[in-house]
């Protein structure tokens, strides 16, 4: 999407999206990153494990749904800066026809947008700078991508989080009601299921440090964004362990992310 001029980035002001690419093993942050990266991982040295458990979800919901469920179109919003296996990476290595939109609205992500501007010709990627506060500005801007009157996965992984109050269900009900039967909802966010004392100390020091708020919510209040849709087998519990193989791994079990897949009837 073209933009009149460059995005100002605020290198003073930690941002989500950079401190997770830091505990992803990324370089694109700035030191106020890396330092209250580092300062949240004292206090809760799961969130790294978190992080890449995430990661590990994504790849292996977006490859479930591109080779068994057979879908085509991905719209992953909050989908933060460009790392390993991404949403487009997974789904076109199975289907080169794949179509993906990525949705962000962090300043660093737009500009690192052409690394996520990459496809194989058979698809299409795009990068969308909108916010998941207006779901419309975000479906308005997929449509030049997407075909909307077909099924689409919508992906929301850690981003609900940063709307703390009632209103991140009725976002994501408008952002599902405008995706016809078929479609299917990746969503995962953070709990205090495990490590309750870590959690909540991470998320306060988030809070005080960075202009981004973010809330925790109980598995209960997760499934919540569930209503309406058909959850998929083994349901909503922690990323680590939808549809994984246990053994052979190094990676914990026992995250407190908890995710699931919905397929809209």
């Amino acid at each position: 999407m073209p933009h009149d001029r460059p995005p100002v980035i605020n290198s003073g002001v930690p941002h989500s999206a950079r401190i997770w690419n830091y505990w992803l093993g990324g370089k694109d942050c700035y030191e106020i990153d890396r330092q209250v990266g580092d300062e949240i991982r004292r206090a809760n040295p799961q969130i790294v494990d978190i992080a890449r458990a995430q990661r590990a979800f994504l790849r292996r919901t977006v490859t479930q749904l591109t080779e068994e469920t057979g879908l085509r179109q991905f719209l992953d919003v909050g989908s933060g800066l460009p790392t390993v296996d991404n949403t487009h990476e997974v789904a076109q290595r199975i289907a080169p026809d794949a179509r993906i939109v990525y949705a962000d609205h962090d300043p660093t992500v737009l500009v690192h947008a052409t690394a996520l501007l990459t496809s194989s010709p058979e698809g299409a990627t795009a990068y969308t700078d909108a916010d998941l506060r207006d779901p419309d500005s975000i479906l308005e801007q997929a449509a030049r991508t997407l075909d909307l009157t077909r099924p689409v996965a919508l992906i929301l992984l850690g981003v609900a989080a940063h709307v703390p109050d009632e209103s991140a269900y009725d976002i994501v009900a408008r952002l599902m009601d405008a995706l016809p039967a078929g479609s299917h909802l990746v969503f995962g966010d953070s709990t205090e299921v495990y490590r309750p004392e870590a959690m909540r100390a991470m998320v306060e020091h988030w809070n005080k440090t960075s202009d981004n708020p973010r809330v925790n919510r109980s598995p209960e209040q997760l499934a919540r964004f569930f209503d309406g849709l058909e959850l998929l087998e083994p349901g909503l519990l922690s990323v680590a362990q939808w549809r994984a193989e246990r053994g052979g791994s190094a990676e914990p079990w026992e995250v407190d992310c908890f995710g699931g897949v919905g397929r809209k009837p």
